[in-house]
């Protein structure tokens, strides 16, 4: 049998109705809410109305992710039927795709082989039109901050002071610094402006957080669009609400609210909602969709986005600090590959055994594993995707060093095998469910932005201390005096590496990063701190993967993968 790609598997892989996939959950028909025959959505209300206990909360993550491929959303779905397959209730709650990463480098994000979430090309394309709610509702604000100053500017908005971009779901670098407004009065006033990617959008982040219409409302008429004219002290921040946009993005965003159901390929429940990068946002799925799942389920598998230096560190600082969710376990992913080329091997190499290569990685999987175990204090497991090329030799040194943090590892074979070759994953992890933990954050609210950026980069970086240039002091100083202070940070940082500077592998010490700008997202509740060379607008890459994807007469789609 020759080889399968992901999407030929995919398409030739039986679904289940949507109707008997919520059936497994225990989901009322009154709750669903259909899109064709194989997704739907879960209206919210379920919450208000089933009491039950949640279930144990699993957080799958990484090291940081490198060329040679991990596996993370792979590793979530192989898990989650893993844990079907031996006899658990469980649900899978992760992140929708962007276009922008399925048309620029990564092609489609439904997890691969035997261990993905379908349908596939749903899900990578239109899927429920969140992410088109969630422009329109960003794009709808732009339009009514630029309209309010065009008919008298009431509210004394600076122009060049507005915060507020526009966005779209595509990789765009041509729209990262524009002009607009020309062609005279009537077309509106010229300013400097510019375009983020939809998953950069505030409006993600907050339908992200937000536990229901109310608290959306609310979170989107406190998000800060600019400043007043005036000196630095005199400038006081404009929000949605002062315009009153808040129930117009309401409007647009009450359905993209409700998490989408859909199925692994073992149909295996799974709740697919929210997509924000972690690179340049929170980086993590809706706390709607995980408080449905750990409801609807004895076992909640979700995963946050790059390494658990972003990720995992949003996820766990921002996210559960908000929401009030408390982990049982984490499952960090690694591959042997990965690995060697933190150890410098290039990739051409990567096939061949190479311990050498292999002990200079491992630090990168190492101080990941003891963030998760001495920072966070919660239970861990690696979990090693296994490739073809690994031996016997390299997989027992990662055991063995794995095992000096008190930490197992398990090979994971989802990928080729799906829950079947994710059975004894399952069972490592739901032995560490049952153990108690005394889970933390790795800093406290309480301090100044500063500190807090020192402690990020200190207990979860590894490194000296951050460096604030010039304009993030000013910064700084302006959002602590406008009582911005004790809100937690949202590092924008490159997913390379645990530094800066994305050339750095392995995990380097005593070194700085330099945080350039500092930025309030009060809607969404957190402070984004833009690191090293970090772009709100990514750029596609010098052969993009849109021009391999293609669709033939009977509408079947190839190259997502």
């Amino acid at each position: 049998m020759g080889f399968k790609s992901d999407i030929e598997i995919a398409q030739e892989t039986s679904m289940s109705p949507i109707t008997e996939i919520a059936q497994k959950l225990g989901i009322d028909d009154k709750y669903l809410e259909q899109y064709g025959k194989y997704k739907a959505k879960i209206d919210y209300n379920l919450l208000k109305e089933n009491d039950g206990p949640d279930g144990k909360l699993i957080l799958v993550t990484a090291m940081n992710p490198t060329p040679a491929g991990e596996g993370k959303t792979t590793t979530s779905v192989g898990l989650a039927d893993g844990l079907s397959k031996i006899g658990k209730k469980v649900c899978v709650a992760l992140r929708e795709p962007s276009l922008g990463p399925v048309f620029g480098v990564k092609g489609g994000a439904a997890g691969g082989g035997y261990a993905q979430v379908v349908p596939m090309e749903d899900i990578n394309l239109h899927f429920t039109g969140d992410f088109h709610a969630i422009g329109a509702a960003n794009n709808l604000l732009a339009a009514m901050i630029d309209n309010h100053i065009y008919q008298g500017n009431e509210l004394n908005i600076d122009p060049r002071k507005i915060t507020w971009r526009r966005c779209v779901d595509m990789n765009d670098r041509q729209l990262r610094f524009v002009v607009d407004g020309l062609g005279g009065k009537p077309n509106g006033t010229p300013r400097e402006d510019g375009y983020d990617i939809t998953v950069a959008s505030e409006i993600m982040a907050v339908l992200c957080l937000a536990s229901g219409i109310k608290d959306l409302k609310e979170r989107l008429a406190r998000i800060v669009i600019g400043y007043t004219y005036g000196k630095v002290s005199e400038q006081k921040p404009v929000t949605a609400g002062d315009l009153h946009a808040e129930g117009a993005m309401t409007a647009l965003l009450k359905d993209a609210l409700k998490p989408n159901l859909v199925q692994t390929l073992e149909h295996t429940p799974a709740i697919v909602h929210g997509g924000p990068f972690a690179n340049i946002a929170h980086g993590c799925n809706s706390v709607t969709a995980t408080r449905m799942a750990l409801r609807l389920a004895d076992y909640c598998v979700t995963e946050a986005g790059f390494g658990a230096d972003l990720g995992a560190e949003k996820f766990l600082d921002i996210k559960c600090r908000m929401a009030g969710l408390h982990p049982n376990a984490v499952v960090v992913v690694a591959t042997v590959r990965s690995l060697k080329y933190n150890g410098g091997l290039p990739k051409a190499d990567l096939n061949t055994e190479n311990l050498d290569a292999l002990s200079k990685g491992l630090p990168n999987l190492l101080k990941h594993v003891s963030n998760i175990t001495n920072v966070y204090k919660l239970p861990c497991v690696v979990a090693l995707n296994e490739f073809p090329a690994d031996t016997p030799a390299e997989i027992a040194l990662v055991e063995e060093k794995c095992k000096e943090l008190g930490v197992n590892v398990v090979v994971s074979r989802v990928w080729a095998q799906g829950g079947e070759g994710g059975k004894e994953l399952a069972e490592e992890v739901v032995r560490l469910c049952e153990l108690p933990n005394d889970f933390s954050y790795s800093y406290e609210l309480e301090g100044s932005i500063e500190e807090k950026l020192n402690q990020i980069v200190q207990k979860i970086y590894g490194g000296s201390r951050a460096v604030l240039t010039a304009q993030a002091q000013k910064q700084a100083q302006q959002l602590e005096a406008m009582g911005y202070g004790n809100a937690p940070i949202c590092m924008a940082k490159t997913q390379y590496s645990l530094t800066d500077d994305p050339t750095k592998l392995g995990a380097p010490t005593d070194f700085e990063v330099t945080v350039r700008n500092l930025k309030i997202s009060a809607g969404a509740g957190f402070i984004v701190a833009l690191t090293g060379e970090i772009m709100t607008m990514p750029g596609l890459p010098k052969v993009p993967a849109a021009e391999r994807i293609d669709v033939d007469e009977t509408g079947k789609i190839s190259g997502l993968f």
